[in-house]
């Protein structure tokens, strides 16, 4: 089991509809998750910054699907490309993020 956590940026004033979105997230998208092995994922939002937090457990899986060519994933960021930093093909922008530390 990996631990993967990265950073992305929320457009100012968006964290209501952020959280209204992933309230209601789509459930092809959580299967797909799931799918790829992600489990116990969470996003946490510094208001001072609008940088999103995210951290989830990848369990290693054979085959992995390729989640940023699957047409879900890509429907869901066409989704929320107007409330947050994104690429040309609309993910997100994300920065990964370095583990430090750790406590079991």
């Amino acid at each position: 089991m990996e631990i993967i956590a990265f950073k992305m940026k929320l457009h100012p004033g968006q964290k209501d509809e952020y959280r209204r979105r992933h309230a209601e997230v789509w459930p092809d998208l959580q299967q797909l998750l799931k799918e790829y092995g992600i489990s116990d994922y969470s996003i946490f939002l510094d208001e001072e910054t609008n940088i999103l937090f995210a951290v989830q457990k990848l369990e290693e899986k054979e085959p992995r699907i390729d989640l940023r060519s699957h047409p879900v994933m890509k429907k869901w960021w066409d989704y929320m490309a107007d409330i947050m930093d994104v690429n040309s093909d609309n993910s997100p922008v994300s920065v990964p993020l370095e583990q430090v530390f750790y406590l079991e």
